[in-house]
Formats: C-alpha cells, structure tokens, sequence
C-alpha cells in the first residue's frame, strides 16, 4: 500500500511537470505569445518544486519497508 501511494505521487507529479512542459515548448515553437511561454515556463519550475516535495514528504512519511 505505501508503495502504491509513493507510485500515484510520484506519477501524477511528473505527469503535471510534463504538461506544463510540452505546453510551454507547443507554443514557444509555434510563435505563440512570448508571456505566455514565460509564465508556463516559471510554472513548470514551480511544479517541480512542488513534485520535489511531495515526492520527498512521500518518502518520509510511508519510507521503503525492506521486509
């Protein structure tokens, strides 16, 4: 169970990242508003903090069990 709940974290955090991510690339490529790429890119960055947290709370909470 805890490894399940590490996993989903972890997962979903870097799917987010991802995202934003591949939005900020779709419309730096395609000549979209140059604000826009600026904001998801400072988006992403706070997203990867935001993964690295929960990633990190994650771990210090369920830890790995070495049964």
């Amino acid at each position: 169970m805890n490894q399940t709940i590490i996993n989903t974290v972890t997962i979903v955090a870097l799917a987010t990242v991802a995202i934003i991510l591949f939005m900020g690339l779709f419309n730096m490529f395609r000549g979209g508003n140059p604000n826009l790429s600026q904001t998801l890119m400072r988006a992403r960055v706070i997203a990867q903090a935001v993964a690295l947290v929960l990633i990190l709370g994650a771990l210090a909470l369920f830890g790995t069990s070495h049964a």
